[in-house]
């Protein structure tokens, strides 16, 4: 069976770890909790988890420079980016809810313009996870940098799991069964898609 690579964006350093712009990271923690694997160092620039299904990625070059770790761990284990799932924050994704898409921009989103760059196309799979916009006039930059909200926490380990779910259900199921699962019902604090 040919295996998934799945990258988690996010930044390495535990300054970054409750950051929104770390919930890549976050789900690939799940991701390697529910296959009862660790992540460990690779001489990609990255950590990485295997699974039999997958293998789990965390670059850790900072998120501008995503792209070169994800490049060189699709070259070393022979995968292509048709077989990619990438997971990130997502500005234009109100907080609670979960996209699955194909291909597409990158939204100002410098990790995935970094492996947009480096794969030479789009069209790889992404798992966006909702951060909503910054109150007020606040930089988006500055946003995506600080903690998730008292009141964001409190429903984050759900929406991390759920997040793994719409993972795991890209690899077994495909795009269009998933989002038809997944985007039936915003995941809005309220629980599970009714």
């Amino acid at each position: 069976m040919d295996r998934w690579l799945i990258a988690g964006l996010g930044n390495p350093g535990p300054e970054y770890a409750g950051n929104r712009h770390n919930a890549g990271f976050m789900v690939l923690d799940e991701l390697a909790a529910r296959a009862g694997g660790r992540f460990k160092a690779h001489k990609s620039r990255a950590e990485v988890c295997e699974t039999r299904a997958a293998v789990l990625a965390k670059p850790l070059t900072y998120m501008n420079l995503s792209g070169g770790p994800v490049k060189a761990l699709c070259d070393f284990y022979k995968i292509g980016p048709e077989r990619v799932i990438v997971v990130h924050d997502e500005l234009d994704v109100p907080y609670g809810a979960l996209r699955a898409k194909l291909g597409g921009g990158d939204n100002g989103h410098n990790g995935l313009r970094s492996i947009t760059k480096v794969f030479g196309t789009r069209d790889y799979l992404r798992v966006r996870f909702g951060i909503g916009r910054p109150p007020g006039r606040m930089d988006p930059a500055t946003f995506v940098l600080r903690d998730f909200a008292t009141a964001e926490r409190k429903d984050l380990p759900f929406l991390v799991d759920r997040a793994a779910d719409v993972v795991e259900s890209l690899m077994t199921r495909g795009l269009e069964a998933t989002q038809n699962d997944f985007h039936r019902a915003d995941l809005h604090i309220s629980g599970p898609p009714r």
